[in-house]
């Protein structure tokens, strides 16, 4: 399937909003439709509507994540941001620039300020090429730099995410997952690029390994002042990791918001759906969760529902007796609660408000050494947030000699280090 390449027919463009110089990356109205074709002719038949009106801004030295099921237009999202995919409808503007009005001459240099890391670090890198050539591609590409230059920018960059320099003869084949998705990092770094969109880059790791690469990011944000698009699955990553976070379902954004407040107090259904699939280290909290089990399949993108594409499964229309709104009226995204940054698309946020779906609290006194390691990162969250109770007294790692539970990350409670770490152990993933 390719991406159609006009607008829905009868479909009035909105206006584009004036460009904030705070944002470095502007969506207005963004459209990505692929055709169905079928039969000896490929006649169209319809097309799926991979994202269909999505308006969201990513601020300039933030991370903002991307949450959402599998198929709701996630990495489209991304590589629409970079003009990896063609747009049906609607803008996206890069530092104020409109990508669809950019020449291909210009848009190859744009290409040095925006770069993606791809999710499979198997399938990413080409097995042929040594590493040190991977790498040095882009330095090619741009011509930035050539011959010993070259060779000590590759070296530098492999120190960067953490890697042996004499690295560079080496092929694909001879690294692990986590270190193969490390030369995927250091390619995007290669031109020095101020947007990177991380396409589920952790997804295809172990446990363990994730929370090597997710400190690596933090580490290279702080240092390098880069701006990230976060993609993931896993709730309790993007939680730690972004700034803001978005959730989207079918295609939209129904929710975005500061992670304190929409993993605190979410005003859509879904993301209460979302938030009670994520499995809390605390016993007494699970039990006395109330689950969220959604009915029926997500709706197919070629003929979404009519009003709130989630009303066929909402928990919360089947308890207020299905109002006529959610099924014929679609919610544009509103402020929740008169929390500025956080909005949802849900005719009934309020509502939502006033329930403990899904949301549980955790007793970082309850947590004890052997904690299944899916549960790292929100006991991250909880340890930098929550302050130990009077006469707690938590473990030390005895796979790492000398380290304590305030100087230990993730990485290190797995007896791996993350080599040229410069955060503070708030800023990482921390079991306790």
């Amino acid at each position: 399937m390719t991406a159609t390449a006009n607008p829905a027919a009868g479909a009035q463009p909105k206006p584009v909003r004036p460009h904030d110089p705070a944002n470095l990356v502007e969506v207005d109205d963004l459209k990505v439709y692929f055709e169905i074709r079928s039969g000896v002719f490929k006649t169209a038949q319809g097309s799926v509507r991979a994202i269909d009106g999505v308006t969201v801004d990513v601020r300039r030295g933030e991370t903002l994540g991307l949450v959402g099921e599998s198929g709701c237009g996630k990495s489209t999202i991304g590589r629409a941001m970079i003009k990896l995919r063609d747009a049906t409808a609607g803008t996206v503007r890069f530092d104020g620039t409109d990508l669809e009005s950019v020449k291909p001459d210009e848009l190859r240099r744009m290409r040095r300020r925006m770069q993606i890391i791809f999710q499979d670090p198997y399938g990413s890198l080409d097995p042929r090429m040594a590493v040190g050539a991977i790498i040095g591609e882009p330095l090619d590409t741009h011509h930035l730099a050539e011959g010993q230059a070259k060779q000590e920018r590759i070296a530098e960059l492999l120190e960067l995410v953490g890697l042996d320099p004499n690295y560079v003869r080496r092929y694909p084949h001879e690294f692990s997952g986590g270190q193969r998705q490390r030369i995927g990092v250091a390619r995007a770094l290669a031109v020095e690029p101020e947007f990177i969109v991380c396409d589920e880059p952790i997804s295809a790791l172990d446990v363990s390994i994730q929370a090597q690469v997710l400190n690596l990011l933090t580490d290279l944000r702080a240092r390098l002042g880069l701006t990230y698009l976060f993609v993931a699955h896993d709730l309790s990553v993007v939680k730690h990791i972004s700034d803001r976070v978005a959730v989207m379902y079918l295609g939209k954004i129904v929710e975005i918001g500061p992670p304190e407040v929409l993993y605190s107090a979410p005003g859509h259904p879904y993301s209460r759906a979302l938030l009670s699939a994520v499995p809390v280290p605390d016993p007494a909290a699970e039990r006395k969760r109330k689950r969220v089990i959604l009915k029926g399949d997500v709706p197919s993108p070629v003929n979404p529902p009519s009003g709130c594409r989630f009303h066929t499964r909402c928990w919360l229309y089947e308890r207020m007796g299905e109002p006529e709104d959610c099924r014929t009226i679609n919610p544009e995204l509103k402020v929740v609660a008169d929390v500025a940054d956080h909005q949802a698309a849900c005719h009934h946020s309020d509502e939502a408000l006033k329930t403990d779906v899904g949301i549980a609290h955790i007793d970082p006194t309850q947590v004890r050494r052997g904690t299944p390691a899916s549960a790292l990162a929100m006991l991250a969250e909880t340890n930098a947030t929550t302050p130990h109770h009077e006469g707690f007294q938590a473990p030390a790692f005895p796979d790492v000699p000398g380290a304590t539970p305030e100087s230990t990350s993730a990485s290190d409670a797995f007896g791996v280090r993350d080599p040229g770490s410069t955060s503070t152990p708030t800023d990482r993933i921390d079991p306790w």
